[in-house]
């Protein structure tokens, strides 16, 4: 197979997040054709995959943004920055119809949207998106931007011990549960080294695994009841759900802080400070 590269300069900036632009609804195996990548002078920059170019330019933030995502139509770009603030701008028009301040004060460090039923949990929208700051704090959003409607479903706070100083925390990080509707999975600092599930409509934590540290990254699998897990000790953990044993593979040669599963959930991307993994996943 035949790669071409090709690259557009942002020149004394630094690039800090980014997200592929949604297949059209009801297109199988149409390829995305833009990537929106978040900067630290606050900027969004759209590009064309095709013409390796860029179309549009937005400066919603003052500070550095942490944090990127496509709505699941494609027709919004929800950007977090390291101030807390959340984005809403249109990538047809360059404008930014919302911003939120509710996690102001603390960097935004996940985005995430997934589609909904227009009446579940009582509230209006096709979507559902949560946001997550580094303070362990999960707000979780219903949605439908244009009816210009955006309601707050949910408000999750984590206890934590007092931070110890000087020490580098490990993220906070949530995702929406693939293969359990109305739930979300939440790691990063607390009492425990766990993994929690919570239940959007029980409103409560329905679930804990034990990990054998605090995570520093998260990909919920979107084909099977699996979690892949980073830790700093250069271990990767695929985790079954809700009960099995777990599976820890070496290879990283620092903190694992990405874990990206495929759409087809066939493999699994992972990230350290060096090196880059692809997993091929096999069996049940």
């Amino acid at each position: 197979r035949e790669v071409t590269t090709g690259s557009s300069l942002v020149p004394s900036q630094s690039c800090q997040c980014l997200a592929w632009e949604p297949r059209p609804v009801g297109v199988w195996g149409a390829e995305s054709q833009h990537v929106v990548a978040g900067y630290s002078d606050g900027t969004i920059r759209v590009f064309s995959v095709s013409r390796t170019e860029m179309e549009l330019k937005m400066h919603p933030h003052s500070a550095a943004l942490t944090a990127i995502t496509y709505s699941t139509d494609g027709e919004m770009i929800l950007s977090g920055g390291k101030d807390g603030l959340v984005a809403v701008s249109s990538p047809r028009t360059g404008m930014t119809i919302r911003v939120l301040a509710d996690h102001k004060g603390s960097p935004i460090t996940v985005l995430q949207c997934t589609r909904k039923q227009y009446h579940d949990f009582g509230v209006e929208g096709g979507e559902l998106w949560l946001a997550t700051s580094l303070d362990r704090r999960v707000s979780v959003w219903a949605s439908d931007w244009l009816q210009d409607k955006c309601e707050l479903l949910d408000w999750l706070s984590f206890p934590a011990p007092a931070d110890p100083e000087g020490l580098d925390l490990p993220p906070s990080l949530a995702a929406f549960c693939p293969w359990e509707q109305g739930a979300l999975v939440y790691v990063g600092f607390g009492m425990q080294e766990e993994a929690l599930f919570y239940s959007l409509r029980k409103k409560q934590v329905v679930r804990r695994v034990s990990l054998p540290a605090f995570a520093t990254s998260l990909s919920l699998s979107p084909a099977s009841p699996f979690m892949a897990l980073g830790f700093r000790a250069r271990l990767l953990r695929l985790q079954p759900c809700p009960a099995g044993d777990p599976q820890d593979y070496a290879g990283h040669d620092d903190t694992v802080h990405l874990c990206r599963f495929s759409p087809s959930g066939r493999r699994l991307l992972t990230a350290s400070h060096s090196a880059l993994l692809v997993w091929e996943l096999t069996g049940g």
